[in-house]
């Protein structure tokens, strides 16, 4: 959010408050409004705006009385369940304990992550030349998938079905005919919304072109129906690599953080659960980058990570 929007917040909320009666002036702006013995927060106002995300400033003041109503209607089920002793139920302080644990652990990783440097032009111009089907050569793709949850030894045969086939939809009738589970997946979407360690793959089909990518647990079957030249030149994808290089090594700094506080503790698995073996704790990932922006349309489900995660950042 904007400092100049958080400024326009805070200064309504503290009018809201000043609105009741007090000697304390400094509390009265500190409150904005009281339920049965408990207070509301500017403060708490603040916190859940800012959750809100970028407010337009005409909607600043109907969206600071929404928060504040939604903030007393959550304090009236807070006294209610208090009353009702239900932070006493095991269900109810277990989630407490778990929401507890998640946020220290989140607020520990924020404060590793803030070491990350800012990356520099040279940084910024090699991922840029490094990366031509993002930004030089970038193009928009018309595309049918079928994401498909196929073993690996199926995965010769789905390539025979694929060169044999004369249209697209016989591709599908071949795998409902072997009991191959898939999804079915169209959309129109930039080279950035695509998955980047699958890109050069993407941008090297031919309109008309159907191929086979496989994956540890699935595969897809790609369609290319048209594309269109759309390049970005640096100046323009400067601010978008900039976020993405930023995330990267945000992410680089977190995995190397569990790595090191591993290497220092003493860890025991109990009973059932055993020690893992070497070979799957090497195998370990690292921190997922969030997924790409949506295409148009519901996106199909797949098992395997690399067809679901796009491009960190690049948004």
């Amino acid at each position: 959010m904007k400092p100049a929007n958080l400024l326009a917040i805070a200064v309504l909320a503290a009018a809201l408050a000043a609105c009741g009666k007090g000697d304390d002036k400094k509390a009265a702006t500190q409150i904005a409004a009281k339920v049965n013995k408990s207070e509301i927060s500017v403060h708490q106002i603040n916190q859940a705006l800012a959750r809100a995300g970028n407010i337009p400033p005409e909607q600043v003041k109907a969206a600071t009385r929404q928060a504040l109503d939604r903030l007393i209607d959550q304090e009236l089920f807070v006294q209610q369940a208090h009353e009702k002793k239900l932070d006493r139920d095991p269900r109810v302080m277990q989630a407490l304990e778990a929401a507890r644990r998640e946020i220290l652990a989140r607020a520990y990783a924020d404060q590793v992550m803030a070491n990350a440097s800012k990356p520099g032009s040279d940084e910024i111009h090699t991922f840029y030349t490094g990366h031509p089907e993002l930004f030089a050569d970038r193009r928009i793709y018309n595309l049918e998938e079928l994401a498909v949850r196929a073993r690996a030894e199926q995965l010769p045969a789905l390539q025979q079905a694929i060169a044999r086939s004369k249209s697209f939809a016989e591709v599908a009738a071949w795998l409902k005919e072997q009991n191959i589970p898939f999804a079915a997946n169209a959309g129109v979407r930039p080279a950035e919304q695509l998955p980047l360690e699958l890109l050069p793959r993407y941008h090297a089909m031919k309109d008309g072109q159907v191929i086979l990518i496989g994956g540890p647990n699935g595969a897809i079957v790609a369609h290319l129906l048209g594309s269109q030249a759309s390049p970005r030149s640096e100046k323009d994808a400067t601010p978008f690599i900039e976020q993405f290089l930023q995330n990267r090594k945000r992410a680089e700094l977190a995995a190397a953080e569990v790595k090191a506080l591993k290497a220092k503790a003493k860890i025991e698995y109990m009973g059932e659960f055993g020690p893992p073996e070497a070979a799957a704790e090497d195998a370990a990932p690292a921190a997922p980058a969030p997924a790409a922006p949506a295409a148009e349309g519901k996106p199909a489900e797949a098992d395997s990570k690399h067809i679901e995660t796009g491009i960190a950042g690049l948004k």
